[in-house]
Formats: structure tokens, C-alpha cells, sequence
């Protein structure tokens, strides 16, 4: 088979493993070596100087001995099938970096004869790249549980992030849908990633020299809408994850039939991925929790506010907050308030009192924000019933967003 006809194959395949990320790894260039990784971004992001960079996202191959159901590279789907050599995939970054397509390489692969085997290659694939190549960009791989820790190892001291994908919110989903996977071969590789990662820092502490350990981190996928959890489970399992296993990123996926798969999808995927994606942000950066996402009784987000807004409609008594002395943790929490103009007020308060025209300049999102805050003890509208709020700050568009 051509090797652009396997790169198509390749391409395809891959673009259900989400890897839309910040690198989170500066590295600059030095002698003898091609690229360099900024911390700014890789998959459709920005550089500051306006560049859009992007990584070469592809499978080693889609040929799998797995048949798990919600995988389109299933062993008992009828697809074309490729495999890509360590050699090619090597020539490829290299070819399509000299050309200015891609600033780095996200690898993943089918499970080719053994999670061990299949490692082997990734490993020999990112060695290619790294030493013979001397390729100094990112590199972002997908890591096979099951595999020998020593394999493990191996690839963390070659690619900058890892992922282990959980791919499924409970065991019982694995048996049922996965039943080639176990919640133990995930979680171990994870544990084992997070203790490599904080050894290798305390060796960089003392010995400049050390090799780095995915010095970018571990992140996990969870697909949505292929099995009956609920986004309080999702959340919960998220902030389990953070806490336990320090990871940088949990990415939601919305669950896409594919090849004749019979799985019922939980409707609808694309707006709960868009929701998880938003409680995610408040757990990693709101200094919220997980039980403070879901009130009593509900199972799901909200399909029509989004969950910061719901949040502060079920806690009214919290508010108004008056924004000339709210301190910053108080302050994300009001709807239509971000990090940047949490602390732009902060730094403006240090001049002067402000009041609303000033919130406005500064990048409050009045719209949201009006109903939960006051300027000089006064609200620039007047106090209503939660139920009208709620309706005012509802965002209809998403009630379209759903996958047939």
C-alpha cells in the first residue's frame, strides 16, 4: 500500500482520540537538533504571534485484537486496515515539519498481537524520531494499558504527554462494551506515570542532566453517551482522577456510531461533552468541587444553563456580591466572571471604586453577571424571581446541538 493511502487510513482513524491541548512543555531549540515546543499550544491553537500551529495526529495502525463497541478500529469492524512502520512515521513528522504543516506529533495506535508488542513499536517509532531524527518538538503519545512498566518507562522518557485513556466512566461499562480492557490495567499505568513524573522532577532538582519524564503530563479520555452514566458520575470520576493521579487534562468525547455499532446512544452527546467540558474548567480553575456542581437529587447538568449559572441560581442566598470587597475566590464564582477579570478587578480596586460602565470595560460579562453583583451597594437591575433569571440566562442554542 502507498504510504499516502496509509497516511488517509491513519488520519482518519485517529481523529477520535481528542488531543486538542496545550502542550504545557516549553523546550527551545539547540544545536544539532530540529524544533522546539512551546507551552502557548499545539492542536488548533495560537502562538502569540499569531501563527495557528498543530500537530500530526495519526494511528500506528487501526488493526486492533480488541472489539470494544464504541471504537471504530474494532477488531469485527469492516474497514480498510494500515500500518505504518516506526520508519515511516518517523519520516513523515520530519517530512511534514520541514514543510511547515505541523510544529509536533501525536502517535496512537490499535493493539497490534500485545499491549507489550504494540509498545515495542510506539517506542522504537518515538526513538526513531527523537535520536536518529533529533526531533526537539512536542510529541504527545498514547500510552497501551496492560503494557510492562519497563515499556512504560521507556516511552515517557521519549514523548512530552501521555495519555491513558479510561475511555468508559465505570468497570461495569469496560465488561460490558470493553471487555478486553480492566479498570486496573488503566489505573496502574496512571499511578505509575504520576510517581515516575514527581521522581524525575526531584532527580532534575539535583542532577541537571537527568531525563525528563513526560515532563507535559498525563491527561485520560472518557467517551460520552455510549453508556447509561451520568454526568454526576462523569464529574465525580474527573475529580477523582485530578486529585489521585494529578493529571493535566480529563477529555470528553461524544460518543460517534460508527461501522454498523448497535450501542443506544444517550442523547444528546455533543451538548453533554460541551457541559462536562464547562464543569471540568470549574473544577480545574473555579476552585470548585464535584458534589458542589450537582444539587440534591440530580444526576445531570443542566442542558439549558450552563453550570456555573446553575450553580449560583440553586445558592441565591450567596448573593449579590458586592464587588468593591469581594476577595478573588469569591469573585469566580459570579457568573459571567473569569480569571482575567477577577484579578483586572482586584488590580482596579487598588485606584478606585468601581462601578458597572468600569466591570463592563474590564471584561465582566454584564449580561450574566448583573443579576449576582452589586457596585456601591446597588444592582444595575432590579432584583427578580429566580425562575425569570434562569429564563434570561438560558442559552437555547445548545437545545439544538445533539447527534442523530
Amino acid at each position: 500500500m502507498e504510504l499516502m493511502k496509509k497516511l488517509e487510513i491513519l488520519t482518519e482513524g485517529a481523529k477520535y482520540d481528542v488531543a486538542c491541548t496545550s502542550s504545557g512543555v516549553d523546550r527551545s531549540g539547540k544545536r544539532g537538533a530540529t524544533g522546539s515546543a512551546k507551552a502557548c499550544g499545539i492542536c488548533h491553537s495560537f502562538t502569540p504571534d499569531g501563527r495557528c500551529i498543530s500537530l500530526l495526529k495519526l494511528l500506528m495502525t487501526n488493526a486492533c485484537i480488541y472489539d470494544c463497541a464504541y471504537c471504530a478500529n474494532r477488531r469485527s469492524n469492516d474497514i480498510p486496515r494500515a500500518t505504518l512502520a516506526p520508519r515511516e512515521i518517523a519520516e513523515l513528522t520530519m517530512d511534514f515539519y520541514r514543510r511547515n504543516y505541523i510544529e509536533g506529533l501525536f502517535l496512537s495506535s490499535g493493539i497490534v498481537k500485545s499491549p507489550d508488542y504494540t509498545m515495542e513499536l510506539l517506542i522504537e517509532s518515538l526513538r526513531v524520531v527523537r535520536e536518529e531524527y533529533r526531533f526537539n518538538g512536542y510529541i504527545h503519545v498514547k500510552a497501551i494499558p496492560g503494557a510492562n512498566e519497563a515499556l512504560l518507562h521507556a516511552l515517557g522518557h521519549l514523548a512530552d504527554r501521555m495519555s491513558i485513556n479510561i475511555e468508559l466512566p465505570s468497570e461495569k461499562s469496560l465488561i460490558n462494551i470493553a471487555p478486553d480492557k480492566s479498570k486496573k490495567a488503566i489505573l496502574e499505568p496512571m499511578g505509575y506515570v504520576k510517581n515516575t513524573i514527581r521522581q524525575t522532577k526531584e532527580e532534575l532538582a539535583i542532577f541537571r542532566n537527568a531525563t525528563p519524564f513526560v515532563p507535559a503530563g498525563q491527561s485520560t479520555q472518557m467517551i460520552v453517551g455510549a453508556s447509561q452514566e451520568s454526568d454526576s458520575t462523569i464529574v465525580h470520576l474527573a475529580q477523582g482522577l485530578y486529585d489521585k493521579y494529578s493529571l493535566k487534562r480529563v477529555f470528553y468525547s461524544a460518543y460517534i456510531p460508527t461501522g454498523g455499532a448497535m450501542l443506544p446512544v444517550v442523547e444528546p452527546p455533543l451538548l453533554r461533552e460541551h457541559r462536562l467540558y464547562q464543569a471540568d474548567w470549574l473544577l480545574r480553575f473555579y476552585g470548585f468541587s464535584a458534589q458542589e456542581l450537582f444539587s440534591q437529587g440530580q444526576d445531570n447538568l443542566s442542558l439549558h444553563l450552563d453550570p456555573k449559572c446553575h450553580w449560583a441560581l440553586k445558592n441565591l442566598e450567596k448573593f449579590p456580591v458586592e464587588i468593591n470587597r469581594a476577595d478573588y475566590r469569591t469573585l469566580l464564582r459570579v457568573p459571567g466572571i473569569g480569571q482575567i477579570s477577577a484579578k483586572r478587578i482586584l488590580s482596579a480596586r487598588r485606584v478606585g471604586t468601581l462601578d458597572f460602565e468600569h466591570l463592563k470595560k474590564i471584561g465582566v460579562v454584564l449580561k450574566r453577571a448583573q443579576y449576582f453583583i452589586t457596585c456601591k451597594g446597588k444592582m444595575r437591575v432590579r432584583q427578580e424571581l429566580p425562575e425569570l433569571i434562569e429564563h434570561r440566562l438560558s442559552d437555547n442554542r445548545y437545545l439544538q446541538m445533539s447527534l442523530c
